[in-house]
């Protein structure tokens, strides 16, 4: 009985020992059949090691498509440890070759991992370098594609563009604002190894391809940016500035055509330059008093409630106001005596502003100076922009009102300045200012994405914003821009030289000077702003520093966005001290005797007696006493 029933335990156990294995070999006849390629890829991403390859990151354009921004292939070293054969001597060699310290590069090839990139020494090494570690065949020692990023143009819109850090990240600027966008998915080469790290023959590389990121079109105008870029590079070098900016911006759209902070960096060696200079775009975070520039708001705003006829009304400067016991004086010694409105303008008053905020008052200047944006952000599409400081209105007595009302005792960003008088000279619409065009495929180039201009709100009407265009041609004509004024075109603007305060004190001999324009005024094609910190000259007056820098960026930049010379403007207001100017003629046609105008030079180039062409051509207006070349030829019906 007892036997019988160990007998039948047994061949239970034995029934249930078949079934267990039955099941087994079962499953690995599935496995073996049915389920081998899985099994197959999970033991080669065993063996395998992965050599990452670079993707590509996404170009930044300008609006004509220039590159500013791209990713140049370049090439990389990697280990893998368990294959070197001598590491002393592996090490001596990439230290030869690399530039780099033997010791480090000894203890990075000894570390206890499957693979090992050589950086920074390794990282975007030079064709001559790869060469030559291509012919030492190294045992365990390789190169694989990486991406190098280059800016072109070095300097040139630095803080806009910013820079990437040394796995091609995006740290600084647009790299930064659109990091996501930029950025390319990795590929990898697959090498397939043993557990000692030996290559596995039986099985071959495999290779997945990186991808590409999306390019970036900016508005930037390149054209625009290089006239700017040089003429702030020669105000740096003639003046010597602690610092030094500049915005261009289409004011029928709010598009920024060109953007400068000086000093710049190079954002292909940005490790060799100050965070002060790389994370600081002056035109979007630098906030300063903007000084008499502002005027052109309070003005603007006085006009819009018909407080005064700029033509007909007058006021007498004699020198200062007296606000709540404080004397606010003018620039003028003595004051300029009796004006129009106009006058005040262009004589840049401060005594004649006050009396523009008086009659606004406070509910109305301070419902003009936020409606045109200032005490909060633009909104441009740009990392690191500043807010400036506004009073709260509540805390505004009479003298707060006084100075606001020509730009003293708030603080302004560039950008919130070229807004404001773009919506002043566009017609009365203030636009959000915005720097990104489109986002673009990286095969194709067409749009994925395009950016239209918002239009935020009416600020002054389309009669205010005529009135004032005119008002601000006639500050360059006979006020303090007259050094801006090109004969043929209609610019119109207005000075700043504002104190600079630290510590709730204004420093002596420490000025901002700035001048805001636009051009042409009967149509603004463009809102040009410049400004320098502490410039190193006796004079200290916007329109004497940087007018003439403002000049000298317009009689580049309106030929090139073919603004035809107009044939009627404001006449420039001449003193002594201006030098006589001379309107060349024509003399196309005539013979070499006949060519003779008062106050010109002439140097007569070629054989014959005919003048075929000369250079300047007629109407142009030179100083007197410049020169004109004339062009000679045969008649040709001689």
């Amino acid at each position: 009985m007892v036997r019988g029933k160990v007998k039948k335990r047994i061949q239970i156990i034995f029934i249930c020992c078949c079934v267990i294995f039955s099941l087994i070999l079962g499953k690995l006849a599935y496995e073996q059949i049915f389920n081998h390629d899985n099994i197959l890829d999970k033991a080669l991403a065993l063996w395998e090691r992965d050599f990452t390859v670079a993707g590509l990151r996404g170009s930044i354009v300008d609006k004509n498509g220039e590159i500013l921004a791209h990713d140049i292939p370049s090439t990389s070293v990697m280990v893998v440890p368990a294959q070197i054969q001598d590491a002393e001597v592996t090490a001596q060699a990439l230290s030869d070759v690399l530039e780099a310290d033997k010791d480090k590069i000894l203890e990075t090839i000894t570390k206890r991992v499957s693979t090992q990139k050589i950086q920074p020494e390794g990282r975007l090494i030079s064709d001559d370098k790869a060469k030559l570690l291509e012919e030492m065949d190294l045992a365990g020692v390789y190169l694989v594609q990486d991406s190098l990023r280059n800016y072109p143009n070095n300097n040139y819109l630095a803080q806009v563009l910013g820079f990437t850090g040394i796995d091609n990240q995006g740290l600084a600027g647009l790299e930064l604002q659109y990091d996501d966008i930029l950025s390319a998915k990795s590929g990898s080469l697959n090498i397939p190894f043993d557990a000692k790290g030996h290559n596995v023959e039986l099985y071959s590389e495999s290779f997945d391809a990186p991808g590409q990121g999306m390019n970036v079109m900016l508005t930037i105008d390149s054209e625009i940016q290089n006239i700017v870029e040089r003429e702030m590079n020669n105000l740096m070098e003639r003046y010597k500035p602690k610092s030094a900016l500049a915005l261009a911006m289409n004011p029928k759209t709010g598009e920024i055509l060109a953007m400068v902070s000086k000093p710049d960096f190079d954002p292909n060696n940005y490790q060799n330059y100050s965070s002060d200079i790389i994370n600081r775009n002056l035109p979007i975070w630098m906030s300063y008093e903007p000084g008499s520039t502002f005027k052109s708001v309070t003005f603007s705003a006085g006009l819009e409630l018909g407080l005064f006829d700029m033509f007909q009304d007058t006021y007498y400067d004699r020198g200062y106001e007296m606000v709540a016991g404080a004397r606010i004086k003018s620039w003028r010694a003595g004051g300029h005596g009796l004006q129009t409105f106009l006058q005040v303008l262009e004589n840049s008053s401060n005594p004649g502003f006050v009396e523009i905020g008086r009659r606004l008052g406070l509910d109305n200047l301070y419902s003009y100076v936020t409606n045109f944006g200032f005490g909060s952000k633009t909104g441009v599409d740009l990392p690191g922009e500043s807010t400036g400081i506004m009073f709260k209105k509540e805390e505004m007595g009479e003298v707060e009102q006084a100075t606001v009302a020509f730009g003293q005792g708030l603080s302004t960003t560039p950008i919130q300045l070229v807004t404001a008088f773009s919506a002043i000279v566009n017609g009365g619409i203030l636009y959000k200012p915005y720097i990104t065009k489109a986002i673009l495929d990286p095969i194709t180039q067409d749009p994925i994405l395009e950016y239209q201009p918002t239009q935020q709100r009416r600020v002054i009407s389309q009669e205010t914003s005529d009135k004032m265009r005119y008002a601000l041609e006639s500050v360059v004509a006979n006020g303090g821009g007259k050094n801006a004024y090109i004969e043929g075109y209609k610019i119109g603007g207005k000075t700043g030289t504002a104190q600079k305060a630290e510590n709730g004190a204004y420093l002596s001999n420490e000025y901002i000077l700035s001048f805001l324009s636009a051009a042409p005024m009967d149509d603004p094609q463009i809102v040009l702003y410049i400004a320098a910190d502490s410039p190193q000259n006796d004079v200290q007056y916007g329109g004497t520093v940087v007018a003439p820098v403002v000049r000298a960026c317009y009689e580049d930049i309106l030929p090139y966005l073919n603004v035809k010379k107009a044939e009627e403007q404001i006449p420039k207001k001449t003193t002594w001290l201006d030098p006589k100017t001379v309107r060349v003629n024509d003399f196309v046609g005539l013979s070499m005797e006949e060519v003779k105008q008062e106050g010109l030079t002439f140097e007569f180039i070629g054989e014959g007696d005919q003048v075929v062409d000369q250079m300047p051509e007629a109407n142009t207006v030179l100083n007197e006493g410049g020169k004109v070349w004339i062009y000679l030829g045969k008649d040709e019906f001689e």
